[in-house]
């Protein structure tokens, strides 16, 4: 039976391809009498010169060739083809469909004006030296195909080269003096170079680097097309030149001098739509800060403005001020203002300003409520609820309070035998505490100048009660700090992370789980976890203007090794602290993303790879386990259920219970590739396909194969399928659809009848 399929599905495959070759050749019949598809065009750059940066130059001709041309794809016209049959008088909705999400309009050859490109190409040539090139063109038509291509040729004449480089400041006053005199301080890191090619697009950037300089050197009112740069060939007989920069007529004198900041405004707590209601003013630290109340302690606010008075106005500073008082979190607007408090140059030579800092807001308390409805891989499904209070600025320093309660009841709705119509009821109470400032015996806030530290605790209590099982009882606890170093690297780390974790109330059906695992057993028994975890992100997504961008994140987590100098031996040989079991492990993983953006539609392509590893040692032979590493489900390799692959070749011969709690390990491998596109408004589609594994490190009888071994790559779990996102300003609801295409240690072999559903909120990676 499943042959049949598949001869059919191949059938099927070649009608469609057979189809869209039919449709391909059809499009000329839509083509108007006397029009030719334009199918792009050639620049052929012959340079006898050698010269350089010759690729740079291609690419920058390349770009400047235009209209592109109808896309092709194996010989195909898709875009164009579905474009023609939307503009039927009667297309239907399927065809309007198309035609708005993938038609393109034609572009024919009357679209194409060759002489006013081969001007362009002229003009192009000149801004980068290259004077009196040669630029012949021609159009080639294809009469049976109703095509026609254009090609053109250019012939480089040799490019004048730069022979001195001088700041001109003759004939200058006093004022403009100064100013010269400034321009050629930052002449050290100047872009003009002896012996470069004439280039108007470097001429242009060393402007904008000059300007850049003289703001930060004080020059509020400068501007770069106060600049203007002159080149004079008349002392060479070969293609060189003089190239001067000088000051243009009729600067105005408010440009031409720096300025000093004589006072500066904090309204911490101020709508930017009122700017009313401010009274109260209190200096500190040579700040003024005007409010109500006491919203926001002053020496609190201190270390994050690096404004001051009887500095010289620099735009960095705003910019890095501006970003720190938005870090931490509580405001909705920051507005960094400038207003000059006169009009008269003084006997120094400065003029003056007065900034005002205006900060908005979030409401100070939210609280706010989900409903979620659970299914897992072991049958168990049902409703749950949580409740988030927030309270942003609890001391009046920036701290924000988070706690969270949660209740959820799953029923299990299938199973075998004494495994079927099982409950479970979940409750949790957890707390957070972040501090906009590092809390360290010695203050080094003063030392970061991109954003300061950010202090976190956490505190939470989870209960579970598992009926028939077993009830679980956890207690967790960390001190650390989040500090990020740039715009896209973050450092996580937690000194202090401790979880303790309570095993009550079992079953003899659960004990015999664990007697029968006694691995399984060793990992319920680590009831104390006490180390260090450290995470670093390098996330290039914040970049929405990269084509092509990075995401990197490690992870570290190291337990047992502090309390071990302090524990003591009991009678059965175990190494306690405070009486309790403890867990020695080190434990290291890498996620590793790259997201490439395919045209301006939306289309985007994703690949990810994951590899994690734990390392019992010391007072443990397994990881704990809530340490330990798991594989499948939304998040992971969609065609398997969660914790339904591994370890390694181990296969369950019952996917209960059991399974549920032994198919975890120490190893992790993952590997994803996703295409994203859009459908229409806030739909989107995702076709993709997943593999990965876990493993242990060690021999485990009661799990035969789940050993990591050489051949790993064979004992991978492959899937692949489809999904349809609902993305409402980033609140992602993801539905995906994904099948088996290889189970671990098996051959390839589609399982189409076998699909797996998953239910998910935001994207996967």
């Amino acid at each position: 039976m499943r042959k049949h399929i598949k001869i059919k599905s191949s059938f099927v495959f070649t009608t469609v391809i057979l189809l869209m070759l039919l449709s391909s050749c059809a499009v000329k019949k839509y083509v108007p009498e006397g029009e030719f598809l334009y199918r792009g065009a050639k620049i052929n750059l012959e340079d006898t010169l050698n010269i350089k940066n010759k690729p740079e130059l291609q690419l920058e001709l390349d770009n400047l060739l235009y209209p592109q041309p109808n896309t092709k794809i194996l010989g195909l016209y898709p875009g164009l083809h579905f474009y023609y049959i939307g503009q039927k008088e009667k297309p239907g909705f399927i065809n309007r469909f198309l035609s708005k999400k993938f038609g393109e309009e034609p572009v024919y050859l009357s679209d194409v004006d060759v002489n006013s490109t081969e001007d362009i190409i002229e003009n192009r040539l000149e801004n980068n030296g290259f004077f009196s090139s040669r630029i012949t063109s021609a159009v080639e038509r294809d009469s049976s195909a109703i095509t026609a291509k254009a090609e053109y040729d250019v012939t480089l004449t040799a490019p004048y080269q730069m022979e001195t480089f001088t700041v001109e400041k003759d004939s200058l006053d006093s004022i403009s003096l100064r100013l010269v005199k400034d321009i050629e301080l930052s002449m050290e890191e100047t872009l003009i170079k002896k012996d470069m090619r004439f280039d108007l697009t470097h001429f242009k950037s060393e402007r904008e680097r000059i300007d850049d300089f003289l703001k930060q050197k004080g020059y509020y009112n400068f501007n770069p097309n106060f600049l203007i740069f002159e080149a004079d060939t008349n002392q060479y007989d070969k293609r060189k030149f003089d190239l001067f920069l000088r000051l243009k007529e009729g600067v105005p004198e408010r440009s031409k001098v720096t300025y000093i900041l004589d006072k500066v405004n904090v309204y911490p707590n101020e709508a930017l739509d009122t700017g009313e209601g401010v009274e109260d003013t209190t200096v500190y630290d040579q700040l003024h800060y005007i409010q109500k109340n006491e919203f926001f302690k002053p020496r609190r606010m201190d270390p994050y403005i690096l404004l001051r008075p009887s500095q010289k106005y620099n735009p960095l500073f705003s910019k890095y001020t501006s970003r720190r008082l938005s870090s931490i979190g509580i405001y909705k607007y920051v507005n960094i203002r400038y207003n000059e408090t006169d009009t008269i140059t003084d006997e120094d030579g400065y003029r003056h300003l007065e900034a005002d800092i205006r900060l908005s807001p979030f409401n100070k308390r939210t609280l706010r409520a989900e409903l979620q409805a659970v299914t897992k891989s072991n049958n168990f499904a049902g409703p749950g609820i949580g409740l988030t209070y927030l309270n942003r600025n609890l001391f009046r320093g920036g701290e924000i309070l988070r706690v969270t309660g949660s209740f959820a009841f799953e029923q299990q709705f299938s199973g075998q035998g004494s495994q079927s119509g099982l409950r479970s009821i979940q409750f949790g109470l957890n707390s957070s505490l972040t501090f906009p400032r590092l809390l360290f015996p010695i203050d080094f806030n003063n030392r970061f100048k991109y954003s300061i530290p950010q202090t976190q605790i956490k505190a939470g209590a989870d209960y579970l009660d598992r009926s028939e099982l077993y009830s679980l009882t956890s207690f967790s606890t960390s001190f650390g700090y989040i500090w990020k170093a740039n715009k896209f690297v973050t450092h996580e780390l937690n000194p202090i992370n401790i979880n303790y974790v309570k095993l009550g109330n079992t079953s003899e059906e659960f004990d015999q789980i664990l007697a029968d695992n006694p691995f399984l057993k060793r990992s319920f028994e680590q009831q104390f976890i006490a180390g260090l975890t450290y995470s670093f992100t390098y996330n290039e997504l914040v970049d929405s203007s990269k084509k092509g961008a990075f995401y990197l994140n490690f992870n570290f987590d190291i337990a047992g090794n502090t309390i071990d100098l302090f524990a003591k031996e009991n009678n059965e040989g175990d190494r306690t602290f405070l009486g309790l079991k403890y867990a020695q492990y080190a434990k290291a993983d890498l996620d590793l993303r790259y997201h490439y953006k395919l045209g301006t539609k939306g289309d985007v392509l994703i690949g990810r790879v994951f590899g994690g590893v734990g390392l019992p040692y010391g007072n443990s032979k397994s990881l704990p386990f809530v340490k330990q590493y798991f594989s499948g489900g939304p998040y992971s390799v969609r065609a398997f259920h969660i914790r339904s692959l591994g370890p390694g070749t181990y296969n369950p011969e019952e996917q209960g219970l059991n399974s549920y709690y032994d198919q975890a390990g120490d190893i992790r491998l993952e590997a994803n590739v996703e295409y994203r596109f859009p459908l229409f408004s806030f739909l989107k589609g995702a076709v993709f396909a997943d593999a990965g594994n876990v493993w242990l490190t060690q021999e485990n009888e009661a799990l035969p194969g789940g050993k990591f071994s050489g051949s790993f790559a064979d004992e991978l779990g492959i899937g692949a399928g489809v999904g349809v996102r609902v993305d409402v300003q980033g609140f992602v609801i993801r539905f995906d659809l994904a099948s088996p295409l290889k189970r671990p240690a098996k051959k390839f072999d589609f399982e189409y009848d076998k699909p797996v559903f998953n239910f998910a909120i935001g994207y996967p990676f």
